[in-house]
């Protein structure tokens, strides 16, 4: 592995586990300058350091890869642009697709749908709105370069496309630290890899994964109340219409 790969991973490694640090530190000063409740507080400094955390690692990797053009380029022909754009497109199907899929399963399986994980993310977002910016935009290019670019990429160069895939698939499976679920971003993580696998441009696995993480939030955020007021008409609607059946027959 190139030098400027292990800078990278190694950049994403730090950034991971600086929020040991760097919270902490953001906590104990903010508890000098307010009277914000403690537990708010914490939520406060855990926002502010996951977006400014991920923003400068981003910058970091971003001028790591503008040293070395070409560098996560994959052995073969790449897409042109307008296939690039279609398979784009695509891409965010075929994420949400086989999202669904392994849901599917694991639901088959006993297990229940909802992750911890994303839902304390999401609760983050409440206390510092800006974050959503890490989730949805910066944490995606990132997670993209890392995994796809820079490890799928190495492995793809020694291995076929189905050994690279499952096992990058698996790393970023992994990272997440939610293994109830580990079936559905191992899923999500080998469909990223088969749309870079198939464009040979790093930007199309991006663009997938920024739509489907920017659906979320627009989803578990920023809709949240109305999705829940319209879940709660649908249901009023169905026990009026279960009653009406009810005194007809």
């Amino acid at each position: 592995m190139n030098r400027t790969f292990l800078i990278i991973i190694i950049a994403y490694i730090v950034m991971q586990l600086s929020g040991i640090v760097g919270i902490p530190l953001l906590y104990f000063a903010g508890l000098r300058w307010t009277d914000t409740d403690p537990a708010a507080l914490q939520s406060y400094a855990a926002g502010y350091w996951v977006f400014f955390s991920f923003l400068l690692t981003l910058v970091i990797t971003l001028i790591l890869l503008n040293k070395r053009k070409g560098v996560l380029d994959l052995p073969g022909e790449r897409s042109n642009a307008g296939m690039a754009v279609v398979w784009s497109i695509a891409g965010i199907f075929l994420a949400f697709f086989s999202q669904m899929i392994a849901a599917m399963i694991e639901m088959l399986i006993g297990i229940e749908p909802g992750s911890e994980n994303t839902a304390d993310i999401i609760s983050l977002l409440e206390y510092v709105p800006v974050a959503a910016l890490a989730v949805a935009v910066f944490g995606p290019i990132l997670e993209e370069i890392v995994f796809r670019g820079v490890i799928f990429g190495w492995l793809y160069r020694r291995y076929n496309f189905f050994i690279s895939g499952m096992l990058s698939a698996l790393i970023f499976a992994a990272i997440h630290l939610d293994f109830t679920h580990i079936l559905i971003y191992t899923a999500m993580g080998f469909a990223f890899a088969f749309l870079y696998a198939m464009t040979k441009r790093i930007i199309v696995p991006i663009i997938a994964h920024i739509a489907i993480n920017s659906f979320v939030v627009l989803v578990q955020f920023v809709f949240a109340d109305q999705l829940e007021e319209l879940m709660e008409m649908n249901e009023a609607m169905f026990i009026l219409i279960r009653g009406i059946i009810g005194v007809i027959v």
